[in-house]
């Protein structure tokens, strides 16, 4: 069983930066697959990010169109901890950020590969 707890969301105005943090409980995180998904009103949840084991100590990150380039997912194996930073947002990044897990390494970009889910945190962008 994994438990994972996001924190970091609040609001930010056009153009700021924001850093989402998710803690996981659990043995093996070093080779879950950890990613963050969003949902804003009356949308679906989307993928936005993932970090996979790629051998050894390394990983490999991957990220949606909308977010190449502003957004980087990073993960700290002694902390247990996943991080979203997030560049030069914009209004339509606002939604509830989601941190997911699976076990093993997988290039998982939809909602069902994922196992476990936090409870999401708020992240609003003013113009």
């Amino acid at each position: 069983q994994v438990q994972l707890v996001e924190t970091g969301g609040g609001l930010v105005q056009a153009g700021g930066s924001l850093r989402l943090s998710c803690a996981a409980s659990g043995r093996a995180f070093s080779t879950h697959t950890m990613a963050w998904f969003r949902q804003a009103p009356g949308k679906e949840r989307e993928f936005v990010a993932a970090s996979r084991w790629s051998g050894f100590s390394t990983y490999s990150a991957y990220y949606a169109d909308s977010v190449k380039g502003r957004f980087t997912i990073s993960r700290d194996n002694a902390k247990n901890t996943v991080y979203l930073q997030m560049n030069s947002l914009k209004p339509e990044d606002t939604a509830v950020y989601y941190c997911a897990a699976r076990g093993g390494s997988y290039t998982a970009t939809t909602p069902s590969e994922y196992n476990y889910w936090g409870q999401g945190t708020q992240v609003t962008v003013s113009s």
